[in-house]
């Protein structure tokens, strides 16, 4: 069965048309729409000669046994987040797939063993921890910090994690999945505008941005709207307002980014000053340095904006992680795959995290493919890419797997992956 991307295509179709609504699509990790879409997965993978498993940490683990248990693993995710578009994470999922079926149909297995996962909840949009499959099988994961998360709905994670077969204080056991893994390629959408502004369908990553994500609370007192001098207020969301804006600008100063996506106010009601306001604070940057400056210079403003708001401030880390490099033998592999599919490349960072973060923290080298996103939008339901690009990262994806297996069958892996510890 040669390679065909057209059915990469169908199937990211299907799988749209059965978790997606006029929104946008609906798989937010541990739903029932996560499920289905996991059900409907299995349903491909059983048509091929594979073992397919659930981890401890709920990451599914699709096996094609190889001439050797060395390992190369292709990852993605069939979560989003709310409302979002039709190729985030399910791409790397289903090219995957495709890589698995052209080698199924092959005469004689693999040199070495070929594995999909689909991690759980990349996305962290049910705890606000993102990665947490991929940080659990890494070994990264605090179990104590994540304990005290709660779902979009208020419940606590280890009651929503057990509904889906998952014990959150064995998630971490999920590292031995790793073990074999002498090689991670993953491939993703950009997500952002640099390849379509260089008129590239594809190019190569060679890592991923550091995050800092916290929420920040400010204590104020609530008071009735009407009756409440604006010089006596202490009005808690003014001051995350203030905050919001500040931030925005530390990031536009520093080369970075910074977001407050997450606004909660209490009481709440268009009669009342906001007593209480608690906000997210996601910074990313390239360098350590920097994105710990732009840290310090949000806790500093928080300080000041709550003195002159007379309010209180409280922060609470949500989660972290530094910038991480990808592995240069493998770059260079991807680069060469995606000249000879689509004849130019270029090299970029990722400000979006990924689970190759997390594999390539756990000492696996990792390397990421991009294909061009339309407009650069994303986690949304307008995200697209065009259909000969998709057809295309199919292939650079394919091309890639074949080079590794290639050259880690033929020389000491220590060769031709440089980074393998």
């Amino acid at each position: 069965m040669p390679l065909d991307p057209r059915r990469t295509l169908a199937d990211l179709r299907e799988l749209a048309s059965l978790t997606s609504d006029q929104r946008g699509a609906q798989r937010v990790a541990w739903t029932p729409a996560w499920e289905a879409a996991r059900h409907w997965l299995r349903g491909k993978l059983s048509e091929l000669p594979v073992a397919v498993e659930q981890d401890e940490a709920g990451n599914l683990w699709t096996t094609l046994a190889g001439a050797s248990p060395k390992a190369v693993v292709i990852g993605g995710h069939v979560d989003s987040v709310p409302d979002g578009g039709w190729l985030d994470g399910v791409l790397d999922t289903l090219a995957g797939l495709e890589c698995l079926r052209r080698l199924a149909a092959e005469a004689t297995p693999p040199p070495l063993t070929v594995r999909l996962v689909d991690w759980a909840d990349e996305e962290g949009a049910q705890f606000g921890r993102s990665l947490l499959g991929s940080s659990a099988a890494s070994g990264t994961l605090d179990v104590d910090a994540a304990r005290t998360l709660c779902s979009r709905d208020g419940e606590p994670i280890d009651e929503v994690l057990r509904r889906y077969g998952v014990e959150l204080e064995r998630m971490t056991a999920s590292h031995r999945q790793l073990e074999n893994a002498i090689a991670y390629l993953e491939l993703h959408i950009e997500q952002g505008p640099v390849l379509e502004e260089l008129g590239l369908p594809l190019g190569v990553v060679v890592g991923t941005s550091g995050v800092e994500r916290h929420a920040v609370r400010f204590t104020g007192q609530a008071a009735h709207a009407g009756s409440t001098p604006m010089d006596q207020r202490r009005d808690a969301f003014a001051a995350a307002a203030r905050l919001a804006l500040e931030v925005r600008d530390h990031a536009r100063e520093g080369g970075g980014v910074a977001t407050v996506g997450r606004v909660e106010v209490r009481p709440g009601i268009p009669t009342a000053v906001a007593g209480d306001c608690e906000v997210s604070l996601d910074q990313r940057h390239l360098d350590s340095a920097s994105l710990a400056a732009m840290l310090a210079r949000a806790r500093q403003a928080s300080q000041r904006v709550a003195t002159e708001e007379r309010v209180g401030v409280a922060w609470r880390p949500i989660w972290r992680i530094d910038p991480i490099p990808f592995d240069p033998g493998l770059i260079e592999l991807a680069e060469r795959s995606v000249v000879e599919v689509a004849g130019r490349c270029h090299r970029l960072a990722s400000g979006p995290l990924h689970d190759a973060a997390e594999t390539a923290r756990a000492g696996v080298p990792s390397v990421m493919l991009f294909v061009q996103s339309l407009r650069g939008l994303s986690h949304c339901k307008e995200e697209d890419s065009r259909e000969e690009h998709l057809a295309l990262s199919v292939r650079a994806l394919d091309r890639l797997l074949a080079l590794t297996l290639e050259g880690a069958s033929s020389v000491p892996a220590s060769e031709i992956l440089p980074d393998l510890p």
